[in-house]
Parts: C-alpha cells; sequence; structure tokens
C-alpha cells in the first residue's frame, strides 16, 4: 500500500483517520483504537486489503457503517499516490502531453488491449486510469482553485466510444454474438470510466487533504443520517435498522412480561399441593395470565415537510404490527384519513409500504397542515380508538401555519390515553419558532426530538 514509511507519519495518519470516524458518527474507543494498533502491528503494511479487514474488524460495530468507514479509509490510504508513485511529492511519473496522437495511440490500445483481456485486472485498471488522467485529462482552462483533472478531457481524448466500437469488432470477429458483444464492451467500458473518476477524485483528496475532502464527501452513518436528507439508496438500510430496532422491541415486552411471573394465585391448586408437605404452602401455583394487549394508535403528519420522516415512521409502524395486538394508524395534512387497512399481517413488507406511500400521496394533496382541525376532526370521529390501555403516538413538526392549535381536544386524547408520545423531526433548538406550536404541545404531551435511527432507537428503548 503507497504511504509513507516513516513511523511517525504512519502513526499521525492514524490518528487522523481515527478522529474522522468519530467525525462520522462510528463510536471509537480508546481501547478499541489500541486494538486496532496492536493488530496492525501483526499484518503486513503492504497488504493494502488486509489493512483495511483488520481497520474494519476492531473499528467497525454495525454492518451500517462500513460504507461511511470505506469512504474513510480510501481517503487516508488510498491505493495510490501522485501519479501512481510512492509519494504524492514525487515528481509525476508522466508529465501531460494534450494530443500529442503517437502517445495517444499508444495508450488507446493499451486500454483497449486492457479492456479485452477476460480476467480485467483491477490494479492494471487503476494504473492506466491514473496514467490516462495524468497525460491526457489536465484541463487548462480551470482556474480559481478549482480540480485541473477533468474526467471529460480524459475521455475525450482517448476517443473511448471508439475503443468499444472496436472491441466489439473485435469480439465480433472472434465469433461473439453482437449483443453479447455489446454488453461486454459496455460492461468494461464503464469499469474503466469509474476507475477514471475514482483516480480524479483521488487526486482532489491529495491536493485538498482527507480532513476538507472527508466534510465535503462523507456523509454521517445510516443511524446518524437525518431522515430528510436520506436518499434512495439508503432506504434500504434504515428499513433494515427499523426492523432490527421493531424486533428488539418485541424481545424486551417479551422479557417484561416474562419476568413479572404468572398470573393471580390459584388458591385451589396451592392448598391441594400443600397436602404433600404438611399443609405448608411451599409451592404456589398461578392461573394462566390473561394475554397482554397493548394497543398504539399512530397519528402521523404527512404534509410536503416532513414527508421523509412520515415514510420511514410508518414502516417502523408497521414492523411493530407484531409487538402491538390492538392498533390503528392515521395520516394527515388537514384532514385525518385512517390507513390501518394497509398493515395487513399477511401482506409483504414492500406491498404495505407502497400502500402506505399511495396514502400518504394521497393525503398530503389537500394542502397545507391543519393541526387544529385535525386533533377536532380525530377526537370527534376516532376518538372511541383512544382509551386507558392506548399509546397514542403523533409524528409531525409541529408548525401549525398559524392556525388554530386545538390544543383542548388533544388534551382530551391524552387525557384518555395511557400514555401519549410525539416524535418531532426538527431539531429541538428550532421548537417554538416561527410558526412552531412545538412548545404548546409539549406542555400538554411528551415531545421527543426524532430526526434520525439513534434518535428512534432511544424512543424505542423508553418505550419497552
Amino acid at each position: 500500500m503507497s504511504g509513507s514509511a516513516d513511523g511517525s507519519g504512519l502513526l499521525e495518519r492514524h490518528l487522523e483517520f481515527v478522529r474522522a470516524l468519530r467525525t462520522a458518527g462510528l463510536s471509537v474507543s480508546l481501547s478499541e483504537d489500541l486494538d486496532s494498533v496492536t493488530a496492525l502491528a501483526r499484518v503486513p503494511w503492504s497488504n493494502r486489503a488486509m489493512v483495511r479487514d483488520t481497520y474494519a474488524a476492531t473499528l467497525v460495530k454495525k454492518h451500517s457503517q462500513r460504507s461511511t468507514f470505506d469512504a474513510l479509509f480510501d481517503l487516508y490510504f488510498p491505493a495510490m499516490v501522485g501519479d501512481g508513485g510512492g509519494r504524492a511529492s514525487d515528481p509525476p511519473a508522466h508529465e501531460p502531453v494534450g494530443d500529442n496522437l503517437d502517445v495517444l495511440d499508444t495508450m488507446r490500445r493499451r486500454v483497449r488491449r486492457a479492456l479485452r483481456e477476460s480476467d480485467l485486472d483491477d490494479q492494471l485498471l487503476r494504473q492506466l486510469a491514473a496514467e490516462s488522467v495524468g497525460r491526457f485529462g489536465t484541463d487548462a482552462g480551470r482556474t480559481n482553485g478549482a480540480s485541473p483533472w477533468s474526467a471529460y478531457e480524459t475521455l475525450q481524448r482517448l476517443d473511448v466510444q471508439h475503443l468499444v466500437n472496436q472491441l466489439v469488432e473485435g469480439l465480433m470477429r472472434d465469433g461473439v454474438e453482437r449483443e453479447q458483444a455489446d454488453k461486454f464492451a459496455q460492461r468494461r467500458l464503464t469499469a474503466f470510466i469509474s476507475a477514471v473518476h475514482a483516480d480524479i477524485e483521488r487526486r482532489a483528496a491529495e491536493r485538498k487533504g482527507p480532513d476538507r475532502r472527508t466534510a465535503e464527501q462523507v456523509r454521517p452513518t445510516i443511524d446518524k443520517l437525518a431522515f430528510s436528507e436520506a436518499r434512495h439508496a439508503d432506504l434500504a438500510a434504515m428499513r433494515r435498522e427499523v426492523y432490527q430496532l421493531a424486533r428488539r422491541l418485541a424481545t424486551r415486552l417479551a422479557k417484561e412480561r416474562r419476568s413479572r411471573g404468572g398470573g393471580p394465585v390459584d388458591f385451589r391448586r396451592t392448598i391441594r399441593a400443600s397436602m404433600a408437605t404438611g399443609g405448608v404452602p411451599l409451592t404456589t401455583h398461578h392461573r394462566p395470565k390473561r394475554p397482554h394487549r397493548t394497543d398504539l394508535v399512530v397519528l402521523c403528519d404527512v404534509s410536503g415537510s416532513v414527508a421523509h420522516f412520515a415514510h420511514f415512521t410508518l414502516m417502523f409502524v408497521y414492523a411493530l404490527r407484531e409487538a402491538f395486538q390492538g392498533m390503528r394508524a392515521f395520516t394527515f395534512v388537514d384532514d385525518v384519513h385512517e390507513v390501518t387497512d394497509e398493515l395487513r399481517p399477511d401482506a409483504g413488507p414492500e406491498e404495505v409500504i407502497a400502500g402506505l406511500a399511495g396514502s400518504t400521496r394521497e393525503a398530503a394533496l389537500a394542502g397545507r397542515t391543519h393541526y387544529g382541525r385535525v386533533f377536532e376532526r380525530f377526537a370527534a370521529e376516532h376518538g372511541e380508538a383512544v382509551g386507558p390501555r392506548t399509546t397514542l403516538l403523533i409524528l409531525g413538526d409541529a408548525r401549525a401555519n398559524y392556525a388554530s392549535l386545538g390544543d383542548g381536544p388533544l388534551r382530551e386524547l391524552a387525557a384518555a390515553a395511557k400514555r401519549t408520545i410525539w416524535l418531532n423531526p426538527e431539531p429541538e433548538r428550532n421548537w417554538g419558532s416561527g410558526d412552531s406550536a412545538a412548545m404548546v404541545y409539549g406542555d400538554i404531551v411528551e415531545m421527543a426530538e426524532c430526526r434520525n435511527l439513534q434518535q428512534l432507537a432511544g424512543f424505542v428503548y423508553d418505550l419497552a
């Protein structure tokens, strides 16, 4: 692995890497830091893959953190530096040559030959990408401190589309069908283009330093990523975490029920059994416990400002359906819509979430959030759903758009319920600002900040 052979420099880079992991959300303790140093002393630093795995084994606790770890490892311990030489401070191994036709033609043949090989070597691909960017990817027109390397310039000068056409023609001459040859060539071209972009990112990281690139590129770990900032690629990882939280909650509830012992004492069985011990009831017998019943009613704001939050909390509610025997779910913007029928136990998660998404989209067409009207309508039309066994869960940002608050009906609902919890996706520092009625509602019900999976996990354990 490329890097400084100086021990102090390596230690400094290690400390910077661990600090970056902590900043990104990985909780690396001092003992884990020391464990990683001890383990790394026993592996060859020339084997980058082994160094990566050793770091991961000692510092990464959750699968959801691995993508963040990998991104940071690539920034602080790149596969190569400079133009592929030993140190970033060395002179460039490949001077820019612009449009020198002889050099261009030679490089095109090398790239075409590498793409044609049946076993595409990742290291060779990275080296060719680095050489191509170094020789042909410099854009002299870039100013104001912008990165001087350009993927567009590199690929244009190499004329990659012509390379693909030549590759397809060569494969067809060898008897490969046109469709298969096209797929093969496009797959190889995609790999090379990705290597070019990766090399430009690597050069930019060297130029700016890994700390600055970390702040620009590396996103928080999935458990600290705000629901409002989640991308489509984050959905699957978040969904796995939500289901794990639901299973943990169900397990904790079951343990609590078992730890409380049996039901009421069965005196007849106890007295009968005591006859064998001279009338002394050494062993008590209990009647079967009554089935545990916990009702959950969810009232969820699905307006545009909290749409991502609503999606994940509804997904969480679906995952909890086995822990709560009685559950009803409602969505609202300026009116209430029941979506309980979408939470069918016999349906698969994907089907249910798709149904919920459709219901929330329909509800969101109503307009601006009107909490006062929603609480009044809910109390009047669905008030019977809330009783002394009910946990009422409200999900929303408490932004009332300067309309009526409906604090009276909310107070009545909270009094009727066993417990009322409000999860708010806004930072607590913003509560009460502008049209936020969070401070008013917070005096009536228990309100908690819930912007990411970590805070949702805290809610799960509090609820249990």
